[in-house]
């Protein structure tokens, strides 16, 4: 027989939105857990270790994280900001975007004066182009008062309908600029003319103002935010993962794991949306938005390569490198292949102590479709339920992971005999311990032609059921942050709840 908890909140899935929205209201004092499926806390802030090596699997780099600027001062109104160890990147440049065979290695620089004055050195006719570009990001993220911290929650409905590619057309007619100044969206999954340019704004914005590496992984965001959440009297619970949801009518009253029922007032749910839907019962599931929710398409996925390095081999570098096959690449995240190998790549890494002389390892990653590993859809792997996926499926990531490391020697020629162990992903992984059913990166695709199609309210049709999570506004570390933030004021009442959190953060810059 099944025991029974009861509390005020459930939160079913412990991603950066469930753990935001838990910490939220605990601190509102109420009585709070966290259901979580895997062994680790965290979704996609997650780390694994190989060969004794911490590998991230979706946090690489942050940004805005001064205690004056927007995440920095969401963390610190959470108390969470103090105790993560940080190595800020190169001021220079944080990220590099290079092109095919070209020695040319260009910058993307902290702080706005310096991101143009780095670029000039590039392009020296563009500086009206840059000086635009700047002041362009910088007016789109002040159209969002919660990016800043600032009091009122609408959105410009007018401004969501611009696209990356009509913006960028009013900025700068050289075709190499504006594959630089768009180099680094695989932060976002750039889909050529649909994605909108407020997604590119609100997410590159707050690398320029600064741009951070979590020494040790990204996994220490988790931990300190499990501190926060026992401290705050908050229960938190690994390997359940819900199976069943019991309503009635259009009220949630309980929902089950193999073992426990849990009761509650309220959900909140950090669970795939599909996933979740999935779970409702027939009477819930007929409801009109559930069918138009389902009927959106996810972003892609990404297949990565981790490689162990040889001690002291291949010294430290402080930025990230986006290698497009040429500039062409840069407009569209789909039709990334030919054969196996991929037309563009990330290459990263990760201090394993502050001020680290060499790198322990490199992270590849590229854009990958569930299509392309859909011959194994049916398997399914993580480290309590185990599964060989195949000898073929193996072949089929060495290949890649093969032609990446082939890549990757333009940047670190020597770098073949500097590897002591190779570690691949794919989208699978993804799926099987993200719990994303294609394992998209990013949610749901956004489209400026339909901005309000993707953009969905923290409340659902189920009178105390709320969402949270990347598939609600904007993905990443900020926005799903953000996102908490909504969703826990939809629960205790918006103008008190950011009241509070404006008088205690009081945080109005640009």
């Amino acid at each position: 027989m099944k025991q029974i908890r009861t509390y005020d909140v459930v939160v079913i899935g412990s991603g950066l939105g469930g753990l935001v929205s838990a910490l939220l209201l605990a601190r509102e004092s109420k009585k709070v857990c966290v259901l979580e499926k895997n062994n680790q806390y965290g979704g996609n802030l997650q780390t694994f270790v190989r060969d004794k090596t911490i590998l991230d699997t979706g946090v690489h780099y942050i940004g805005g994280l001064h205690p004056n600027e927007n995440l920095g001062s969401y963390f610190s109104y959470l108390d969470i900001l103090n105790d993560l160890i940080l190595e800020q990147l190169n001021l220079n440049q944080f990220d590099v975007i290079s092109f095919g065979n070209e020695t040319l290695q260009y910058p993307q620089a902290q702080g706005y004066d310096n991101f143009v004055r780095q670029l000039l050195n590039y392009f020296p006719e563009e500086e009206q182009a840059l000086k635009k570009y700047i002041e362009t990001i910088r007016y789109y993220c002040s159209q969002f008062p919660l990016y800043h911290l600032k009091k009122g929650v609408g959105y410009n409905e007018e401004l969501m309908r611009h696209s990356v590619t009509s913006v960028m057309s009013t900025i700068t007619s050289n075709t190499k600029l504006k594959a630089v100044l768009l180099g680094n969206n695989f932060l976002y999954a750039l889909n050529g003319g649909h994605t909108p340019f407020y997604v590119h704004a609100l997410t590159v914005n707050s690398y320029i103002q600064s741009a951070w590496r979590c020494v040790k992984g990204g996994s220490q965001l988790t931990k300190a935010f499990v501190r926060q959440l026992r401290k705050h009297q908050a229960d938190l619970f690994k390997h359940q993962k819900v199976n069943k949801l019991n309503f009635n009518h259009s009220v949630l009253e309980s929902c089950e794991t193999e073992d426990t029922i849990y009761k509650a007032s309220q959900f909140v749910s950090d669970i795939d949306l599909k996933q979740l839907f999935s779970l409702f019962n027939e009477e819930n599931q007929r409801k009109p938005y559930i069918k138009r929710i389902n009927s959106l398409t996810n972003g892609p996925s990404v297949f990565s390569v981790h490689l162990i390095l040889k001690p002291e081999t291949v010294p430290y570098f402080n930025h990230n490198i986006y290698h497009f096959e040429s500039e062409d690449e840069v407009f569209q995240c789909s039709d990334n292949w030919t054969d196996n190998r991929p037309k563009m790549m990330v290459i990263t890494t990760n201090p394993h102590k502050k001020q680290s002389e060499f790198t322990q390892s490199i992270s590849l990653m590229t854009y990958m479709d569930y299509e392309q590993v859909q011959k194994w859809k049916d398997t399914f792997n993580t480290v309590k339920k185990e599964q060989d996926r195949g000898e073929d499926y193996g072949v089929f990531k060495d290949r890649i992971a093969s032609n990446m490391i082939e890549l990757l020697t333009k940047y670190f020629p020597d770098i073949k005999q500097q590897i002591q162990s190779v570690h691949t992903s794919s989208p699978l992984s993804y799926r099987d311990y993200i719990g994303t059913a294609d394992g998209t990166m990013y949610g749901f695709e956004k489209d400026s032609d339909q901005p309000l199609k993707t953009l969905i309210s923290p409340k659902t049709k189920i009178d105390n059921l709320f969402l949270t999570g990347q598939n609600l506004r904007l993905h990443g570390i900020l926005g799903v942050t953000i996102t908490g933030f909504l969703t826990v004021a939809e629960m205790v009442g918006k103008e008190d709840f950011f009241d509070k959190v404006f008088k205690k953060v009081g945080y109005e810059k640009n």
